[in-house]
């Protein structure tokens, strides 16, 4: 249930994306406008999900994620009936809000439900609804939305949200304070969750993701201008970014137990590289695809090695260091989206590209001179079934 739940807030944050021409028509905007959904999306992210685990106290974290699905529902449905620019920004606002909740918790909850020897391959199974929602969801909902319209594609988000809220009241045992935050408690230092490992991590992060961002949110455009592709074609190569990123996901987890800032190096190598060969040979459908697939692994793999990145270097502040990773994580998907319509507006789309692939290289470079995560006996054996 709760890879479900990842699934279904990154399709309903990663939709446009995948129908953004369609929908900026639709709603008399520009496609550059449409785009700055997901940074309100991601803004508003970025705020809840570090806030509300210190809100939460003792309520029981099911229904917390069950509540937070029924919010991601009411985004999808004002999104599929807007009319204008005012109401997709309201939208996408209540989205965020629903998104930050279950991307931020998931994997804290988790790594609950399982032996401690088992929590890299819980972590992954639970972001695993991320590489998901490329692999099936962001390319199927691309294909009803080519079909039956965009509006139809947000609808049918909606209503599986609500159908998830449910199953999780059933499918998830009562969750309360996490044992570790009970013994240090919501006030602890501060500065336990700023450690050296994690400020390297946290601005890889930053980077990285914004730099993603910045050249995915128009990777349609990216596609149909410089390599000529059809709007189904598009949506295949879609699914194979997607399919790819499974890949990466479970493969970067498997690593990410053992050495994470490794793993994640590696990722932001293939981040970098797969957007310059966008960059340079885009306009050959092979090589974009051969991009769009090493774009995938590497990407896949990211939400998973970043999340053990942080775990193992605060392993004592599991759901915090969790819900800040994870507020980073939207914020720069945010500043992302923007920075990425912003030169895109200004310059064109091989600017664009040029200068996200130099961001990934920015990225790789901090990981490596700066301070990694210290693995400790708590970063294996912190989180366990209770």
């Amino acid at each position: 249930m709760l890879t479900l739940a990842t699934f279904l807030v990154v399709t309903s944050e990663m939709l446009p994306v995948g129908v953004l021409t369609p929908m900026a028509d639709g709603l008399g905007i520009s496609p550059g406008a449409a785009g700055t959904s997901l940074t309100v999306t991601g803004l508003v992210s970025a705020v809840a999900a570090p806030v509300v685990p210190r809100l939460l106290g003792d309520l029981d974290r099911r229904k917390v994620l069950a509540a937070a699905m029924v919010v991601l529902a009411l985004g999808n449905a004002l999104t599929a009936v807007a009319g204008g620019f005012g109401l997709l920004l309201v939208s996408r606002i209540i989205l965020g809000i629903g998104m930050g909740v279950v991307w931020g918790m998931a994997s804290a909850v988790a790594t609950r439900l399982v032996a401690p020897r088992d929590v890299a391959l819980a972590v992954s199974f639970a972001v695993s609804g991320v590489a998901s929602a490329s692999v099936l969801g962001v390319p199927l909902g691309t294909l009803i939305g080519n079909a039956f319209g965009w509006r139809a594609a947000f609808g049918a988000l909606a209503a599986l949200a609500l159908v998830i809220a449910l199953a999780l009241v059933f499918a998830l045992p009562t969750l309360r304070r996490p044992a570790a935050d009970a013994t240090t408690g919501d006030a602890a230092p501060r500065r336990s969750l700023l450690r050296p490992g994690v400020v390297t991590g946290l601005i890889v992060v930053v980077l990285l993701v914004t730099a993603h961002f910045a050249a995915y949110t128009y990777v349609r455009p990216v596609l149909e201008n410089q390599t000529g592709l059809s709007a189904n074609s598009i949506a295949l190569l879609l699914l194979l970014y997607g399919a790819f990123g499974l890949v990466g996901n479970f493969v970067a987890g498997a690593a990410a137990g053992r050495k994470p800032r490794l793993t994640v190096l590696l990722l932001a190598a293939g981040i970098a590289i797969a957007i310059a060969v966008l960059a340079g040979f885009g306009t050959s459908a092979l090589a974009a695809g051969i991009a769009i697939a090493l774009w995938g692994v590497a990407y896949g793999g990211l939400s998973v090695g970043a999340q053990l990145w942080m775990t193992t270097a605060a392993p004592d502040r599991v759901e915090h260091i969790t819900g800040l990773y994870v507020g980073i994580f939207t914020g720069s998907i945010a500043l992302g989206a923007a920075a990425g319509g912003l030169v895109v507006e200004s310059a064109g789309i091989v600017p664009m590209l040029w200068a996200t692939a130099a961001l990934a290289l920015a990225s790789l470079l901090v990981g490596l001179l700066g301070p990694g995560p210290k693995r400790s006996p708590a970063g294996r054996t912190g989180a366990g079934p209770r």
